[in-house]
C-alpha cells in the first residue's frame, strides 16, 4: 500500500512536471468535475479556446462544438429511449428538445463555471450562448478523449444526471410552441404582430402583441422579435390557462 502511495506521488509529480501551468489547471479542474483523470489534454485546451482573428490560431472550441452536439443528442435520444418504453415518438422528441435546447444547455454550462477554463488572452466579448457552447465542446472532447460508453457514463453520471432529466418533464421550453400547439387542437387562430420601436433614449426594442382570433390578448417588448414574441405568448398562455387550463400548472423553464 505504501509503495503504491510512492508511486502514486511519483507519477503525479512527473505529470505535473510535462504539463504547463495553465494545462494542470485545467487537468485539475475536469478531473474534479467528471470524477475522472483527463487523458489528452490538447482536446480540452481546444475545448476551451475562443476564436479569435489571428491567422496563426491553431484551434478554437467550434469543431468539439459541433461534435459534442451530434454525440450528446445520441446519448440523451438512447437514455430516452430505455427510460420511456411506453412514450411515443411525439413525447420522446418533446423530452430530448427539452434537455438539448439552447436555454438549458447554457444553464449547464453556467452551472458548472464553464467559462472560468477559458483560455483568454486580453478582453473578449463572450455571446450570450457561450456556456451552452462550451458544454458541447466538452462533450466532444470527452468523447474523443474516452469514447462513447465512458463519454456516456460521464454525461449520466456527473454532467446531466437522470434526475436533472426528470425535472424537466414537466417544464416549458417554448410558450410559442405550446400555444401554437394548443391552437391547432382548439382549431382557434393565434397570431403574433410585432414591430420595432424607438425608445426615448433612441435604443431599439421589439413590441409584440399577441391575437386570439380578433381578440388583443396580451404584449411584451424585448430586445429582439423573438424574445419579444416569447415573453408575449407567456403572458398569452398564464391568461388562458386561468380560463381553459391548458396544461395545469406547469413550471417554466
Amino acid at each position: 500500500m505504501e509503495l503504491q502511495k510512492y508511486f502514486s506521488k511519483f507519477l503525479l509529480k512527473n505529470r505535473k512536471k510535462k504539463l504547463t501551468e495553465r494545462d494542470y489547471f485545467l487537468s485539475t479542474q475536469l478531473n474534479k468535475m467528471l470524477g475522472t483523470e483527463v487523458q489528452n489534454i490538447a482536446l480540452y485546451r481546444e475545448a476551451f479556446s475562443l476564436k479569435n482573428s489571428s491567422k496563426n490560431q491553431d484551434s478554437n472550441y467550434e469543431r468539439l462544438e459541433f461534435l459534442g452536439d451530434s454525440v450528446l443528442g445520441t446519448i440523451i435520444s438512447c437514455h430516452l429511449f430505455q427510460t420511456y418504453p411506453q412514450a411515443n415518438e411525439g413525447y420522446l422528441t418533446q423530452m430530448k428538445s427539452k434537455i438539448v435546447n439552447r436555454k438549458n444547455l447554457n444553464k449547464l454550462g453556467e452551472d458548472l463555471k464553464l467559462t472560468d477554463l477559458l483560455q483568454k488572452s486580453g478582453s473578449i466579448a463572450l455571446g450570450e450562448n457561450i456556456s451552452g457552447n462550451l458544454f458541447e465542446a466538452l462533450i466532444g472532447a470527452v468523447y474523443l478523449d474516452f469514447q462513447y460508453d465512458t463519454c456516456r457514463k460521464i454525461i449520466l453520471e456527473r454532467l446531466l444526471t437522470p434526475t436533472e432529466i426528470n425535472k424537466l418533464e414537466n417544464k416549458i421550453v417554448s410558450y410559442k410552441g405550446l400555444l401554437l400547439e394548443w391552437s391547432q387542437k382548439k382549431k382557434v387562430n393565434i397570431k403574433y404582430e410585432t414591430c420595432e420601436e424607438i425608445q426615448v433614449n433612441k435604443s431599439i426594442v421589439f413590441r409584440c402583441h399577441v391575437w386570439l382570433g380578433t381578440k388583443k390578448i396580451a404584449n411584451a417588448m424585448e430586445t429582439s422579435k423573438k424574445k419579444a414574441e416569447e415573453k408575449a405568448a407567456q403572458r398569452a398562455f398564464y391568461i388562458l390557462n386561468k380560463k381553459e387550463n391548458i396544461l395545469g400548472s406547469p413550471k417554466a423553464l
